[in-house]
């Protein structure tokens, strides 16, 4: 290899969309901090002297910081993308670094309120993460945003299990040092490859080779998975040495860094070649824009042959619907040119081009999407929160199987949500939502399964429940961005990211606490009236109010099937509303 094609294979190495890819994997990779709240927490209820509902507070605290991305997703637009990275390290590391100088007793104790600051403000730097690699990566792959969002939001669940892996390794013997790992491992990561992730006009960079590049980068993700699941399950049944969980975090690290072989292939051992250009928008849309401004006079007039044509010519056969609106544009176009016909301005963009966040939240779509996983999404984050307490009312006591089972099967949803969606469009021509409204539908019936007692209920929810929470991140964000347009898409990503703790507000802190309660207090009653002892004062009866059996969240997951349902028919409407958007974009092959 000569100095001249070493020197360019290293300047196409740094500019190649894959490198910024790969770099936006390993961020994600780290970027999961909420998911490990759960391993901390004992540790500073234990070290503060904290009940359960000071924890609970605190969990309030890092969910709204998990969830409140609308600052990244309006920087974004402003500053350069490794600002917006340098921001989220300088978060993270403030907000976890101080939690930990107060848990390993660095700083005298402080109060309630400075943790809940620290843990909000160090977990909201997960949000400048998600947003820097999802806003990178959806630029540089225009065409394939349903694989590349499913891949990132993938490797964003895995984090939690991936960090504490990294974790188990060091076997420190001071249980406060996986906070100081979590206010200095992701930062590390991100400080050292900020300047990497950003887009690099990679609608220029398509090849032939994407789809096999794609294909790997599955494939490793189900071996990542694969290898997971049998790490958590042999370390739930065996006792492991130092030595070889060692070995098995350097096997996990090897997995996580195999994807970067992609680019190198593509940047020194592939034959120089002009790629081939792939358009932000479609030839058909360029076209369109072309003919929909015609100068008369010195002034513009915009077509508004969306608007003109009958609401019946959606129902005729795709070639007939084509060739009519083809006529009406041309006869839209004859009568303004010779001055019959003087054609509005229409007020703002239509679906399909950039919206600002203001201006998706007035249009119909983007509400009915939002209110649509603020249903299915947060009956699904119910579940997650919740599954602990619904393992034990069946009267599993180790529940951290189903923890991890249902955390693995989210990251397969998220990634083979992406690749459905995908196939949805491609192969199907039906427009993405239409993927949405079918993991609902699957959700709806995973819930059923449990309200009804049938057997093997809990495997069945955690497993479809992961399935389709973690494939709504993944239809979603792509939906939008094709939808709503890329300019603002931090913002639009970041404000549906709210619907899921919305939903999960009153799913869980309303209904299934609700139910929960009172069937608990209903079977303490009749404890009472077998044993034949004296009513429990209330203080009393709420420090053992703990329920039993199916009947603890069978009813809640009953109406949360329902919701699904009604999640299911406002993807439809969406699908219904956005198909001739879809059919510029992808083609007019779409049913």
């Amino acid at each position: 290899m000569t100095k001249q094609r070493l020197h360019d294979g290293f300047k196409a190495f740094f500019n190649d969309r894959w490198l910024v890819f790969v770099c936006a994997m390993w961020i994600q990779s780290c970027a999961g901090i909420g998911y490990l709240f759960g391993s901390i927490s004992p540790v500073i209820k234990s070290t503060m002297g904290y009940n359960q509902r000071q924890v609970a507070i605190l969990g309030v605290a890092k969910d709204l910081g998990d969830s409140i991305g609308f600052v990244p997703g309006s920087l974004c637009e402003i500053f350069p993308i490794w600002a917006i990275s340098l921001i989220g390290v300088v978060q993270n590391f403030v907000g976890y670094g101080l939690v930990w100088l107060i848990v390993a007793q660095k700083v005298p104790a402080l109060p309630l309120w400075v943790l809940c600051v620290a843990i909000f403000v160090g977990t909201n730097g997960e949000t400048y993460f998600n947003t820097v690699a999802l806003v990178s990566c959806v630029q540089n792959f225009p065409k394939n945003r349903g694989p590349v969002v499913g891949i990132l939001k993938g490797f964003a669940g895995l984090s939690g299990a991936i960090l504490t892996q990294i974790y188990a390794m060091i076997n420190s013997p001071n249980e406060a040092s996986l906070i100081f790992m979590i206010a200095v491992g992701p930062s590390m990561v991100v400080i050292a490859i900020m300047f990497i992730v950003r887009p690099v006009r990679g609608h220029r960079q398509a090849r032939s080779s994407d789809n096999s590049g794609f294909l790997f980068t599955y494939s490793v993700c189900l071996i990542l998975a694969a290898y997971l699941l049998g790490v958590l399950i042999v370390e739930d049944l065996v006792n492991l040495n130092q030595t070889l969980l060692t070995v098995l975090v350097a096997v996990l690290i090897i997995l996580v860094l195999l994807p970067i072989t992609i680019p190198v292939l593509l940047a020194f051992y592939s034959e120089p070649r002009h790629p081939v250009e792939e358009n932000l928008l479609p030839e058909t849309d360029k076209q369109e824009s072309s003919k929909s401004e015609l100068q008369i006079g010195g002034s513009f007039i915009l077509s508004e042959i969306e608007d003109e044509k009958p609401s019946e010519m959606d129902l005729l056969q795709p070639t007939e619907r084509h060739r009519r609106i083809a006529h009406l544009q041309a006869k839209l176009f004859q009568a303004a040119a010779e001055g019959a016909v003087r054609i509005k301005r229409r007020k703002g963009p239509r679906r399909g081009e950039d919206f600002t966040l203001m201006q998706a939240l007035i249009k119909a779509d983007f509400l009915l999407m939002f209110f649509s996983l603020v249903l299915a999404s947060g009956s699904g984050l119910t579940v997650i929160d919740n599954l602990g307490q619904i393992c034990q009312s069946l009267g599993y006591n180790d529940t951290s199987i189903f923890v991890s089972m249902i955390s693995i099967w989210n990251f397969l949803g998220r990634v083979g949500g992406g690749y459905f969606s995908e196939a949805i469009i491609r192969k199907y021509a039906y427009p993405r939502p239409v993927a949405m409204a079918v993991v609902q539908v699957v959700m709806a019936i995973a819930l059923f399964y449990y309200a009804m007692g049938w057997p093997g209920e809990i495997y069945v929810l955690s497993i479809f429940i992961g399935l389709g929470y973690g494939a709504h991140w993944a239809i979603v964000p792509a939906s939008a961005s094709e939808l709503f347009g890329l300019k603002s898409f931090g913002a639009l990503y970041n404000f549906l990211t709210l619907s899921s703790p919305a939903g999960s507000l009153i799913f869980s802190g309303v209904i299934a606490s609700g139910i929960y309660d009172h069937f608990a207090r209903k079977q303490a009653g009749l404890q009472q009236l077998n044993s034949g002892s004296l009513p429990a004062t209330h203080l009393e009866e709420e420090k053992s109010l703990t329920c039993v059996g199916l009947e603890c969240y069978s009813l809640t997951c009953g109406i949360m099937s329902g919701l699904c349902i009604i999640a299911v028919i406002l993807s439809l409407i969406v699908v219904r509303r956005t198909k001739s958007v879809y059919a510029q974009l992808y083609g007019n092959t779409l049913v």
